[in-house]
């Protein structure tokens, strides 16, 4: 199974953190999947790739508590139901 997690980098005291895909037997610092964006809590800075995000989403990979947590102040999950809104008429169409 795959998750979005966040993985540790920076120096002492100065933590930022990448989300990434990765599989969950894998421990924090373990090799990735994908590198899918950042968090730097000091500066309250989010960055996150969201074609990226939403094809790990729509393969079944869930996001962890934090990381969703992230992604909803980030307003991230209106796009994302708003896609899968167009996918739905697009197949009741057809």
């Amino acid at each position: 199974m795959v998750k979005l997690r966040l993985k540790r980098c920076g120096r002492k005291q100065r933590a930022i953190y990448r989300i990434v895909a990765i599989d969950v037997r894998s421990r924090r610092e373990g090799r990735d999947l994908r590198k899918v964006g950042f968090y730097d809590p000091i500066k309250n800075q989010t960055y996150s790739n969201v074609p990226a995000i939403l094809y790990f989403l729509e393969k079944g990979a869930q996001p962890t508590g934090t990381v969703s947590d992230i992604l909803s102040k980030a307003e991230f999950f209106k796009e994302f139901r708003v896609s899968f809104e167009k996918k739905r008429k697009e197949k009741q169409e057809s």
